[in-house]
């Protein structure tokens, strides 16, 4: 019996690290998004060049390429509140979870290149998010209860 209580307590530690670990991973990446939207926005040019469809190599050339600042922010912001949600916890770290999950998926259209960064990431995150869905679930008033 306490051998299953530790590792209940394990699990949830190891998620509730992970959960830490990629909202402050997150908020470091908004802080990329904002200092390359400083430095030169143009940087972004070439992302899309190996994308998997036409439609995504075009919207990046003549959607977000029309105004590379506007959108880095863009991405500054999302990047940044994914992060904050993740470290907030509850209700908002469920959503993050599923944003960074969903983040990683639609990055695989900018070309298979970016797979190699996305699937191992996107299975860590899977495995975190699961493993950390103990900590977010609701309480359980006859829990408090029973104690």
């Amino acid at each position: 019996m306490a051998t299953t209580q530790a590792r209940a307590v394990e699990t949830d530690r190891v998620g509730a690290v992970g959960r830490r670990v990629v909202g402050g991973f997150y908020l470091s990446m908004g802080g990329v998004h904002l200092g390359i939207v400083a430095a030169d926005p143009n940087t972004y040019a070439g992302f899309a060049d190996a994308g998997l469809f036409g439609f995504v190599r075009q919207g990046w050339s003549q959607v977000f390429m029309a105004d590379p600042a506007l959108w880095g922010a863009c991405l500054f912001v999302g990047e940044t509140v994914l992060g904050i949600a993740l470290l907030a916890g509850g209700r908002a770290a469920r959503l993050g979870w599923y944003g960074v999950i969903t983040f990683h998926v639609l990055l695989m259209l900018f070309g298979f290149w970016v797979w190699l960064w996305s699937l191992p990431a996107i299975a860590v995150l899977v495995v975190l998010a699961r493993r950390d869905r103990r900590n977010l679930a609701p309480a359980d008033p006859g829990a408090l209860i029973a104690r």
